[in-house]
């Protein structure tokens, strides 16, 4: 059986479903990135979102990343209490531009570094061959339509 968010899913759904297999070796490498790096996939993706000095206000994020504006709110406000991101107001409107400080900058290039790393492990578990088909079966799986 394979471990996922803490519960097992039994062999006899796992032989049977690719789906199941593709969102088990997701949240297994997602945790195992969460683990090393301290770093929650909200937080990854709101990095990703302000990176290259970009600046965007809570709602923009929420809305471009596809988040409840809930969670975007109190990771940033954690993220604001670390340093990693300020706000100021914006000049037009109520609201703030939220946009990644020099910490925060530093902690994204460090994440980067761990994804690669990860990256490299990964890839060193197959051959050139079995990478290519496997590229190609999540291209061709990406692209089904059900």
């Amino acid at each position: 059986m394979i471990a996922v968010e803490r519960k097992l899913i039994p062999e006899e759904i796992l032989q049977h479903s690719v789906l199941v297999h593709l969102t088990a070796a997701y949240f297994s490498v997602s945790k195992q990135l969460e683990r090393k790096t301290g770093c929650s996939q909200t937080r990854g993706f709101i990095l990703s979102a302000l990176r290259g000095g970009a600046e965007w206000n809570q709602n923009q994020i929420a809305k471009m990343l596809g988040f409840d504006r809930t969670v975007v709110h109190r990771s940033i406000g954690t993220m604001l209490k670390e340093g990693l991101v300020s706000k100021a107001k914006m000049a037009t409107g109520r609201s703030f531009a939220i946009r990644l400080t020099p910490k925060g900058q530093r902690y994204r290039a460090m994440l980067i570094k761990e994804r690669k790393a990860a990256e490299e492990k990964t890839t060193a578990a197959f051959s050139a061959a079995e990478r290519a088909m496997f590229l190609r079966l999540l291209k061709a799986l990406a692209e089904v339509e059900f």
